[in-house]
């Protein structure tokens, strides 16, 4: 398991690694000027234009990192390599499921983080002290707030969890049971399309807890302060799952590498 960890962690940092020291020591450079008073506004503003670059070249950067650690799993030479060892290659999937999350989610919240303290040190800390002070008075308002944040953030993690199984899902299938078709290619993109129709359509399960609402194919739920984070953040972690589930069970079959 530990080599498993070693190998999809080289696999995921190999392009993304440099791009992010590169982007961290570069932010961490303004920060730390910014908060001495040493930059210019000229400087300030550059600051800012290079820490929202940063963040499209980060996600750019992620998605390729990603495809790399995929491309381990399901194509050669990795996976022949992969194919060899003890394990199994639910846990293989698993590991590499758990890299592509910690390394996304955390290089994103450091570039989005960056730029965050760098555009309020541009209009003056007197402007980051009022958004403190407004969420601090929020909170003592009504404390709950907390509660949603953390419950909002669940759910975001929930939702990429969701979008990578689909993904993971329908690459699965087009090196299983749609390798041989035509046009497996497309295939695997209409299945994908077809995985998030019922995405859309598992808001069904919530029509109890709220108002449903039918646009066309599209289907709005609306509900309660009190339920939409909990709910959503269960409904959205049980599909993503099943998914996982699915292709485990996929992926444990003849896999055309």
């Amino acid at each position: 398991m530990k080599a498993q960890f070693k190998y999809a962690f080289l696999n995921g940092i190999y392009i993304r690694g440099p791009v992010f020291i590169i982007i961290f020591i570069m932010n961490f450079l303004f920060i730390i000027l910014g908060s001495l008073g040493l930059l210019p506004f000229a400087a300030h503003v550059t600051a800012v234009s290079l820490g929202g670059a940063a963040i499209t070249l980060m996600l750019v950067v992620n998605i390729i990192g990603d495809v790399l650690i995929i491309r381990s799993v399901f194509s050669a030479p990795g996976a022949y390599l992969q194919a060899l060892t003890p394990t199994p290659r639910w846990k293989i999937l698993f590991i590499s499921v758990i890299i592509m999350t910690l390394m996304d989610l955390f290089s994103m919240a450091f570039v989005i983080g960056s730029e965050f303290w760098l555009s309020y040190n541009m209009i003056g800390m007197s402007g980051y002290d009022e958004l403190l002070n407004i969420v601090r008075a929020a909170l003592e308002e009504n404390p709950t707030y907390l509660r949603y944040v953390l419950l909002g953030i669940l759910m975001f993690l929930a939702a990429y969890l969701l979008v990578l199984s689909i993904v993971l899902f329908c690459v699965t299938a087009k090196k299983s049971f749609l390798y041989k078709m035509p046009a497996s290619g497309i295939l695997a993109f209409l299945l994908a399309c077809l995985c998030l129709y019922f995405v859309s359509l598992s808001q069904l399960l919530l029509a109890p807890f709220g108002i449903v609402e039918i646009h066309g194919i599209f289907i709005i739920i609306t509900l309660g302060p009190n339920v939409i984070f909990p709910i959503y953040f269960l409904l959205l972690l049980m599909e993503a799952s099943a998914l996982f589930v699915v292709t485990s069970k996929l992926i444990e079959k003849r896999i055309n590498i």
